[in-house]
C-alpha cells in the first residue's frame, strides 16, 4: 500500500484550498430543507386518501401534481431512514425478505407486495433513487426501484415477519393512510423527533461540509460488498490515552468490514483555528493504537487555514497510511486505499 502517506508539500501541490466547487454544490443542497417545507401539505394531500391496496397509492402518486422522487424524499424524512440504512436493507434483503415479499396489514387486511428491482447491485443511494438534493429539482415518475423503496417506507413496521419489523420499525407512516387527523398529529411529531434533519444551521460551514461530502462519496464509489459507514464511528480497542482511557475514541468516519476497520478524519479550515491543531495533538497517539490492532488512519486535509499551521499538518502526515486533500481526484485515491486494504 506504498504511495498513499504524503508529506505536507506534496498534499498542498493538490489542494484545493478555498472552498471548491464540490463543497459549492453540497451548500446548495440546503435549499432541499424549503421545497419539502413548501410541499409538505401536498404530500400529506396524497397520504390522507384512503386507499385499499398499494398499487392504487401508486396511482394517486402518479397523477399528483408533486413529483414522485419529492414524495419518496419526504418519506425517507418521515421515517428517518435514509441511505445508509437503505443500503442495509438491500445488503440483508434475502434475510428481511426470504420470499421476496413484503406481507402487511392495510386498514386490517393482509397484504402482500412483490419486489421488483431490490435488491439491487452496488449502492441504494438517494441519488440513485432521484430523491438527492441536486435531483429533486427535476421530477423524476415513480419507477419499479421507487415503487420498491415507497412499500418499504410505508408498511415495513407491519411485516408479518416480526423481525423485519422490527428493523423497520421507523417505516410506519402507511398506518396513518386515509385519516388525515391521526395523519398530520403523526407527521408533526416525527418532524420534531427527526428535526436534526433540518436543524442543519451549523453544518453551513466547509469543515462540517467536508465531512458529509465524503462520507456520501464514500457510500457511492467505494463498491465494496458489506462494508459499513459509520459517522462518528469507534474501532475495537482504540481507546483516548488519558485518564478517560476506557472511553471510545471517535472518528469522523469509521469504514469496517468484517474485522477490518480504518478511521477518516476529515478537516476542511479556510481560516485557521483550533480544530486542526487538536486533531495533531491526537494523531501520533492514535496511529500507534491503530497500527498496533492492525487498522488503518486516513485522513483528508485541505484548505488555506490548515495549510498556515504547517506543523499540525505535518504532524498529521508523519502518523497517517493515507493522506488525500479535498477533490474529487483526491477522494478516488481515498478509495483505492481503501479497496487495497479490505481486499
Amino acid at each position: 500500500m506504498n504511495g498513499y502517506q504524503r508529506n505536507i508539500e506534496q498534499l498542498r501541490e493538490v489542494a484545493s484550498l478555498f472552498w471548491p466547487e464540490e463543497l459549492s454544490g453540497e451548500a446548495a443542497k440546503q435549499s432541499v430543507i424549503p421545497i419539502l417545507l413548501n410541499t409538505q401539505k401536498q404530500f400529506l394531500g396524497i397520504l390522507g386518501i384512503k386507499i385499499s391496496d398499494i398499487h392504487k397509492f401508486f396511482k394517486l402518486i402518479e397523477i399528483a401534481e408533486l413529483p414522485a422522487n419529492l414524495f419518496l424524499r419526504h418519506l425517507m424524512i418521515i421515517a428517518d431512514f435514509g441511505g445508509e440504512l437503505l443500503q442495509r436493507v438491500n445488503d440483508n434483503f434475502s434475510v428481511l425478505f426470504p420470499s421476496g415479499e413484503l406481507e402487511y396489514a392495510l386498514n386490517g387486511v393482509p397484504q402482500r407486495y412483490r419486489f421488483q428491482k431490490l435488491p439491487i447491485k452496488g449502492r441504494l443511494t438517494n441519488d440513485r433513487l432521484n430523491a438527492s438534493g441536486k435531483k429533486l429539482a427535476a421530477s423524476h415518475p415513480l419507477d419499479d426501484l421507487s415503487k420498491d423503496v415507497t412499500a418499504l417506507l410505508m408498511f415495513g413496521s407491519e411485516s408479518q415477519n416480526p423481525y423485519t419489523a422490527e428493523v423497520l420499525s421507523k417505516c410506519e407512516i402507511g398506518g396513518y393512510v386515509g385519516d388525515p387527523a391521526a395523519l398530520e398529529t403523526f407527521v408533526r411529531q416525527r418532524y420534531i423527533w427527526v428535526s436534526r434533519i433540518t436543524a442543519g444551521s451549523q453544518t453551513n460551514n466547509p469543515g462540517q461540509l467536508a465531512q458529509k461530502y465524503v462520507h456520501h462519496y464514500l457510500e457511492d464509489h467505494l463498491d465494496i460488498p458489506d462494508t459499513c459507514i459509520q459517522a462518528g464511528g469507534h474501532m475495537p480497542g482504540i481507546s483516548y490515552t488519558d485518564q478517560n482511557a476506557n472511553r471510545p475514541t471517535s472518528f469522523d468516519l469509521v469504514v469496517s468490514k468484517q474485522e477490518k476497520y480504518a478511521a477518516v478524519e476529515v478537516s476542511f479550515q479556510v481560516t485557521t483555528n483550533s480544530v486542526i491543531e487538536r486533531k495533531a495533538g491526537q494523531a501520533q497517539a492514535r496511529y500507534q493504537q491503530i497500527q498496533k490492532a492492525g487498522y488503518k488512519m486516513a485522513y483528508v486535509l485541505d484548505g488555506a487555514g490548515n495549510f498556515q499551521c504547517e506543523n499540525a499538518v505535518s504532524t498529521i502526515c508523519a502518523h497517517s497510511h493515507c493522506t488525500v486533500a479535498f477533490s474529487r481526484p483526491e477522494l478516488k485515491i481515498l478509495c483505492d486505499f481503501l479497496r487495497e486494504y479490505f481486499a
